[in-house]
C-alpha cells in the first residue's frame, strides 16, 4: 500500500478508529495515535513507509501545536503564577538537566546527550495532565496549581531548547561560536517580528474582520502563522518558534479566541498525525534488543523524576501529601519531549540505540501516566503518614458541621446551580450540608455563613461524616456522570432508599443514573429547550394558556416527580387541596404486602401510585399488576387529605376505615385536573 491515496487512506482509518477507542476508554486520543504509528508503520507490519513527505506534514502539528501555546501566553497569568512558574518550573526543568549531566557523564555519553536528554525527560504531558485535573475537579487544588505552574514553565522553556538543540549539533569547536549566532539571529528575529507585528497585528486583523467573511479569516490566521514560521526557519531558526511568536502576537488582541477555535481542527488533525510518525519511527526490534535497557531506564527516570519534583514542591513549602501528588503527576513524558528527541535525532546529536531507547522510555512513561495520576491517592496516603491525619481532620470538620443535623439534604458540589438550590432550601427552613472541592470557593462561602466544608462527595467517609444516614434527600448539582454513579452506589450501598436528584448536561446518560438508583435525572438541555419554546410561542402569539400546557405535558412526561405541581392551581386555593406528592414506605406486616396494585383500589382515594422504589431503584409508572413487596417506597400523588387517608391504609391496611375515608374524601373533583 504506498500509493498516495492508500497512505492517506490508511492515516485516516488508523486515526478515526484510534480517536474512538481513546474516547471510550477514556485516555487521551495522542496515546492512541503512538501505538497506531507503531503498529503501520515501517518496523511492524510496514504498512506506511517511512516517508519524507509524512514527516514534513506532520511537523505543521508541532507548529500549530506551539501557536496554541502562545495564545495561552499571558503576562498578566504569569505574574499572577510568579512564584509557581519562575520557581518552582524553573528549579524542575534546572534540576532535571543537571541530573541527566551526572547521569551521562557516569554513564560516559558526553555533556551533549546529558542536556537534550535532560530537556527531553523534564516535559511532561499538558494535554494528559490538564484533561484529567479537569475530570478530577483538581485544577484549583495545592497540587493542581503546583502542576500546572510547572507544566506551563515547561512549555515555556521549549523555546530556548528549540534554538539550543539544533547548536548542539556542530562540533565541539564551533559550539560556542554556534550558540552565539543562533542566540543573535533569535534576537534579531523576535526583535523584528515582535516590535513590527505589535503594530500591524490589531489594525491588520480588524481590517480582515470587517470583510465578515469566516473563510477570509481561518485563511489570515494560517498565512500569519506559516509566514512568521517560515521567517524563523529562514533565520536558521525553527518553524515552532514563529508559531509560538505568532500566537503571542494574537493573544494581545481582541480576536484571541476566535483565533483559537478556528485553528483548532487544524492543529488537532495535524497533531495527530505527528504522534503517529512519531510512533513509526520507533523500532520495535531495536528495542526488544535493548529491552533491559528500556526498562531500568523507564524505571529510573519515573522514580527520579517523581522524587526530584516533590523534593522541589517540599522546598517550596508544600505539605507532605502535595509534594507527593505533584511528583506522581509529573512523573511521566510529554509530547515537547518527542518534538524534541525528533529534532535532536533529526540533527544527528543522538545515535540510534540511545533515540530508539529514549523514544521507547517517553511512550511508555506516556501510557503509564494516566494510571498514575488516577491511583496517586493511594499512593500518596501509602508513602505519607500525614496525610491520614489531614484526611481525619477534613472528616472531623465535617462531622463538626452536620453533628446536630437532622433529616437535611447533602448537596454535593456548591457551584451555581448548588447556590441556587441552598437559597430555595433556605426559604423553606430545610437544613442542608453543602460538600465542594474548591478550597477557595468554601472558604469565601463558610465565611459568610454558609454550610459549606471541603470535602469529595464522592468518597464513603466523607458522605458518612456529612450525615448520610440522617439526611432526608441527595443532590448531585454538577453534571458529571462518572462521580454521580460512585455516589449512587455509595447511597444505595450505605442508605437504600434515600431519594438522590442528579444533575446532567444532557440526556446521555439518564438511563444509567435511573438504573443506579437515581431517584430523578435532570437534564440542562431540556430544561433550556422549554425556555426556549416559552419565549418563541409567546412571542408568535400563542396564548399562555396553551404555552403553559404544552410545558406541563412535557415536564409531567419527563419528571414523574413534578406530576401534579404543574396543573395551573390558583394562588388563593387552600395548600391542603393542592395536590401533591408524597413517600410511604411498606412497613414488615403491613397487610398490603403480597397483593397487587390493581387489589389496593387506591383510586377510589382519589390517589395515584406514580412510582415505586424497590432496593433504591425506581421504576416508573407501575403496572396494576405489580406486586407490593415489604420495604417498597410508594410514591403516592394527591391531595392532603386523600394522601392521610392513603397513608393510613397502606401503613395498618385497616380495609373498614379506607372505605369510611373514600365516601368523603374519593369521589369529590375540585376542577384542577388532578387526573394524570
Amino acid at each position: 500500500m504506498h500509493g498516495p491515496l492508500n497512505l492517506v487512506l490508511v492515516l485516516l482509518a488508523a486515526a478515526v478508529l484510534v480517536v474512538v477507542a481513546c474516547r471510550v476508554a477514556r485516555l487521551p486520543p495522542l496515546l492512541g495515535y503512538l501505538v497506531v504509528g507503531i503498529a503501520i508503520g515501517p518496523h511492524a507490519f510496514g504498512w506506511v513507509p517511512e516517508r519524507e513527505g509524512v514527516s514534513y506534514l506532520a511537523e505543521f502539528g508541532v507548529v500549530f501545536l506551539m501557536f496554541s501555546i502562545g495564545l495561552e501566553f499571558s503576562l498578566p497569568k504569569l505574574f499572577t503564577m510568579r512564584h509557581l512558574v519562575f520557581g518552582l518550573g524553573m528549579a524542575q526543568v534546572v534540576s532535571a538537566i543537571a541530573v541527566s549531566l551526572v547521569a551521562s557523564w557516569a554513564l560516559d555519553l558526553g555533556w551533549r546527550h546529558g542536556v537534550i536528554l535532560g530537556g527531553v525527560f523534564a516535559m511532561s504531558s499538558t494535554a494528559i495532565l490538564a484533561k484529567m485535573l479537569a475530570e478530577k475537579l483538581e485544577l484549583d487544588s495545592a497540587h493542581g496549581r503546583q502542576i500546572i505552574g510547572i507544566l506551563l514553565f515547561q512549555d515555556l522553556a521549549v523555546v530556548p531548547l528549540l534554538i539550543i538543540i539544533p547548536a548542539l549539533a556542530g562540533g565541539s569547536d564551533t559550539l560556542g561560536r554556534d550558540l552565539a549566532i543562533a542566540a543573535v539571529k533569535a534576537a534579531i528575529a523576535l526583535t523584528f517580528i515582535l516590535v513590527l507585528g505589535q503594530r500591524l497585528m490589531r489594525p491588520w486583523f480588524h481590517l480582515v474582520a470587517r470583510q465578515k467573511s469566516s473563510e477570509l479569516f481561518v485563511l489570515n490566521v494560517l498565512l500569519i502563522t506559516l509566514a512568521l514560521a517560515w521567517m524563523t526557519d529562514r533565520a536558521g531558526l525553527s518553524l515552532a518558534l514563529g508559531a509560538f511568536v505568532a500566537g503571542m502576537l494574537i493573544s494581545e488582541t481582541e480576536f484571541r479566541y476566535q483565533v483559537e477555535e478556528d485553528i483548532k481542527p487544524f492543529r488537532d488533525v495535524l497533531l495527530g498525525l505527528f504522534f503517529v510518525t512519531i510512533g513509526m519511527r520507533l523500532d520495535l526490534h531495536e528495542v526488544w534488543s535493548h529491552a533491559g535497557w528500556v526498562v531500568t531506564v523507564l524505571l529510573a527516570v519515573v522514580a527520579a523524576k517523581a522524587l526530584l519534583i516533590a523534593a522541589l514542591s517540599r522546598v517550596y513549602g508544600s505539605e507532605v501529601g502535595t509534594a507527593l501528588r505533584t511528583g506522581f503527576s509529573l512523573s511521566g513524558a510529554g509530547e515537547f519531549g518527542l518534538v524534541l528527541l525528533a529534532l535532536a535525532e533529526a540533527g544527528g546529536v543522538l545515535d540510534r540505540q540511545i533515540a530508539q531507547i529514549s523514544l521507547a522510555v517517553l511512550i511508555l512513561s506516556m501510557l503509564l501516566s494516566p494510571f498514575v495520576v488516577e491511583r496517586g491517592d493511594r499512593l500518596v496516603r501509602r508513602f505519607a503518614s500525614s496525610e491520614w491525619m489531614q484526611r481525619a481532620m477534613t472528616l472531623h470538620n465535617i462531622a463538626i458541621q452536620t453533628m446536630s443535623a437532622e433529616s437535611h439534604v447533602i448537596i454535593c458540589g456548591y457551584g451555581r446551580s448548588g447556590q441556587n438550590l441552598a437559597r430555595f432550601l433556605q426559604t423553606e427552613s430545610i437544613p442542608f450540608i453543602a460538600l465542594d472541592l474548591d478550597p477557595r470557593r468554601v472558604k469565601d462561602a463558610a465565611a459568610a455563613g454558609e454550610s459549606v466544608v471541603f470535602g469529595d462527595a464522592a468518597r464513603r467517609e466523607v458522605l458518612v461524616a456529612a450525615g448520610l444516614l440522617r439526611a432526608r434527600a441527595l443532590v448531585v448539582s454538577y453534571a458529571d456522570a462518572v462521580s454521580a454513579l460512585k455516589i449512587l452506589a455509595l447511597v444505595r450501598e450505605l442508605r437504600p432508599g434515600l431519594p438522590v436528584v442528579v444533575r446532567t448536561l444532557d440526556d446521555v446518560d439518564i438511563d444509567r443514573l435511573r438504573e443506579a438508583g437515581a431517584a430523578e435525572v435532570v437534564a440542562e438541555i431540556l430544561e433550556g429547550s422549554l425556555m426556549l419554546a416559552t419565549h418563541a410561542m409567546m412571542l408568535c402569539g400563542v396564548p399562555l394558556n396553551r404555552v403553559l400546557k404544552h410545558i406541563r405535558d412535557t415536564r409531567e412526561a419527563r419528571y414523574s416527580l413534578f406530576r401534579g405541581f404543574f396543573q395551573g392551581v390558583s394562588d388563593s386555593q387552600d395548600e391542603a387541596q393542592m395536590v401533591r406528592l408524597h413517600s410511604v414506605r411498606i412497613a414488615q406486616g403491613a397487610a398490603v404486602i403480597g397483593q397487587p396494585l390493581s387489589d389496593l383500589e387506591l383510586s377510589l382515594l382519589g390517589v395515584e401510585v406514580t412510582a415505586i422504589r424497590r432496593h433504591n431503584v425506581r421504576s416508573g409508572q407501575p403496572a396494576p399488576e405489580t406486586i407490593v413487596a415489604e420495604g417498597d417506597v410508594m410514591v403516592l400523588r394527591g391531595t392532603t387529605e386523600q394522601l392521610e387517608a392513603a397513608d393510613m391504609y397502606l401503613l395498618q391496611g385497616s380495609l373498614g376505615r379506607r372505605r369510611g375515608r373514600a365516601s368523603s374524601a374519593g369521589g369529590r373533583d375540585d376542577g384542577d385536573g388532578v387526573k394524570a
